[in-house]
């Protein structure tokens, strides 16, 4: 075998498995079978010359040939995407699939047809949306842009600021009747909270006063959970008294299944952001989304866009 034999084919799958370190995972991924992965690998070393994977029992890693062949791999594929897309352009029909992950409640009722709407507009881009509240490697999973509600910490990625997500106090009017409506935010002590599982501090409520003052208060409750879909169906129930994101329960508000508790006070908004990938932010239609969602995200309720 000779240099000849280095094709993108190969080169691709080799990245993929730096990136996720399964065999396995690349072989579904790629809906190709484990043995095809394996020959691809087997393959691409053999024209380079040099082992580029360590593989044991749980895990494949880089050698150190295989992380100076890694980037340089990146690069390559990057630009052989870049020329496709500017070939492409020439006859102004962007084309391929952009991956985007999103926190789950926040795609399902909003984030999708913002999707729809963009597929409407470029009919031959297609997005796999991937929706979970867990924070996901963007590389390791093969996404492009992410869209997070809350601080992050990864400087890795480019951060683009979408705005902030309002928050609102919210319970039934049939708990409220039952329980008490509290006038002031020391009344919430005693009530049942409807708590997030995932989100840090969730046992402690800040709000702010119509004054500026702020006011801590414990927030305690037999309920957690680790879904906002699954918040909002335990506050029509009745389950308690939640701080939500206006997007989630705008709808039950409108329609006077659930009512503001303290309405004079505030709860801190929730930045929104989107992470996109460095080396994909110059692909002509990860970069169409970007500017679409960066445009359209103000449409959702409770959203307070960025300025630009």
């Amino acid at each position: 075998m000779d240099k000849s034999d280095v094709t993108l084919e190969r080169m691709r799958t080799f990245v993929r498995v730096a990136e996720r370190g399964s065999l396995s995972a690349v072989a579904r991924e790629l809906r190709v079978g484990q043995s095809t992965v394996t020959r691809h690998l087997r393959e691409l070393e053999e024209a380079v010359g040099v082992p580029l994977l360590s593989r044991t029992t749980r895990r494949v890693t880089m050698t150190d040939e295989g992380s100076r062949y890694y980037a340089r791999s990146v690069e390559i594929l990057r630009l052989v995407e870049q020329a496709g897309d500017e070939v492409r352009g020439t006859r102004g029909a962007p084309a391929g699939t952009v991956r985007v992950s999103c926190t789950a409640a926040f795609g399902v009722l909003h984030v999708s047809r913002l999707i729809f709407a963009f597929q409407d507009r470029y009919p031959d881009i297609g997005v796999d949306l991937s929706l979970t509240d867990e924070r996901v490697d963007l590389v390791r999973e093969g996404v492009d842009i992410a869209l997070r509600l809350g601080p992050l910490t990864d400087s890795s990625m480019r951060l683009k600021a979408l705005g902030q997500s309002r928050r609102l106090l919210v319970a039934a009017p049939g708990y409220l009747a039952q329980r008490g409506r509290p006038a002031v935010p020391r009344d919430l002590t005693g009530h049942e909270g409807i708590r997030m599982s995932n989100v840090a501090g969730s046992d402690t409520l800040v709000l702010q006063g119509p004054d500026g003052s702020h006011h801590a208060v414990p927030f305690g409750g037999r309920l957690r959970v680790d879904h906002g879909l699954a918040a909002r169906e335990a506050l029509v129930a009745g389950r308690g008294i939640a701080p939500a994101h206006r997007w989630l329960v705008g709808d039950l508000l409108a329609a006077g299944r659930l009512e503001v508790v303290l309405p004079h006070y505030s709860l801190p908004p929730v930045p929104l952001s989107m992470l996109i990938v460095p080396e994909r932010a110059g692909i002509a239609r990860v970069r169409l989304l970007v500017d679409f969602l960066a445009d359209e995200i103000g449409s959702v309720p409770g959203v307070e866009q960025a300025r630009r």
